[in-house]
């Protein structure tokens, strides 16, 4: 089977396409011949060495398919059956991959993979940060940095369910119009936004900052925040954050300061099911939609992450088997 394949530390140049033996699924597993992988940066964190992950290994931790051999006959699933995972298996960008049975989510007929694949990491990512990191509520003010991009769309449409006011961070005018589409009633650019949240909350400030921009925004968002105000620092596109002198977080305000991961909120079937469901949901009602930005073939998948590195994407990036 074809693979991708990472073993060295580095850019998305160290990507590369290999053929190896179709692996056999053991007890508590599937095999799943791969239809749609997703693009993230949890792959860029492990391509790059800041996880646990060590090379060689074979890269993509997402992806939409169908079962192709099962480890056992007590997994509850079934040859056929369409499922898709998110960290729950490594190997997303391969032609099959091996998935551990806890981590699988049973595809409804009337979810297409794509959709399913744009609905499973970033989906899940933001049901959580919305429901758990910070239970957003009727009349909270939320600022969504990236707004346009795939967890940002999505943030902001659930946090918009939920009754809050949402004000959206991006870098173009072409993000920020995707970003008013998807339902931000503010859009900004990242200059000042502290002091123009400030200004549209009547200087009482955001209820929480959702920012996976990291080392440039990072101030500002603490700056933009009420007090007892939340920032959840869900990633650093823009590089790690500096070292923080927490009276700071006294001195803002008694401000709460987390730095959640998809993993912890994912512990068990039930709960990752359970999101899951909940996504599919408000995209089958029409509540929330799902939107795929790029679609790349397997074979350029260095080019899907030059993009998604470079901020150039907008929604899900996808890779097509």
């Amino acid at each position: 089977m074809k693979t991708i394949t990472v073993t060295e530390f580095g850019g998305p140049e160290v990507l590369c396409a290999e053929e190896s033996p179709v692996p056999s699924p053991q007890p508590g597993e599937v095999l799943v011949r791969l239809k749609v992988s997703g693009v993230n940066f949890l792959d860029v964190a492990q391509r790059r060495g800041a996880t646990p992950v060590s090379v060689p290994f074979r890269a993509g931790v997402e992806g939409v398919g169908e079962i192709a051999a099962l480890g056992d006959d007590e997994t509850g699933f079934e040859v056929g059956q369409r499922v898709g995972w998110l960290a729950g298996g490594q190997g997303s960008f391969s032609e099959y991959a091996i998935v551990d049975t806890e981590k699988l989510v049973p595809i409804p007929d009337d979810i297409d993979d794509e959709t399913a694949a744009a609905a499973l990491m970033q989906g899940v990512t933001a049901h959580y940060l919305t429901t758990d990191t910070f239970p957003v509520s009727e009349g909270d003010v939320v600022v969504v940095h990236a707004a346009a991009g795939g967890v940002g769309q999505l943030v902001t449409q659930i946090a918009k369910l939920k009754g809050a006011r949402v004000i959206g961070t991006t870098s173009t005018p072409e993000k920020a119009a995707t970003a008013t589409a998807h339902g931000a009633d503010f859009v900004f650019d990242y200059d000042h936004f502290a002091a123009r949240t400030r200004e549209v909350t009547e200087g009482i400030g955001a209820s929480v900052v959702y920012d996976g921009v990291g080392k440039t925004t990072f101030d500002d968002s603490l700056r933009a925040l009420r007090v007892r105000g939340t920032l959840a620092l869900i990633g650093n596109a823009s590089g790690p954050v500096d070292p923080l002198e927490v009276n700071r977080l006294n001195s803002g305000g008694s401000l709460f300061l987390t730095r959640p991961t998809v993993m912890h909120h994912i512990r068990t079937s039930e709960e990752l099911n359970r999101r899951a469901a909940d996504m599919f949901d408000w995209i089958r009602e029409g509540r929330v939609k799902v939107s795929i930005g790029n679609r790349y073939p397997v074979a350029e998948v260095s080019d899907a992450f030059r993009a998604l590195e470079a901020r150039e994407t907008q929604g899900k990036a996808l890779l097509i088997h």
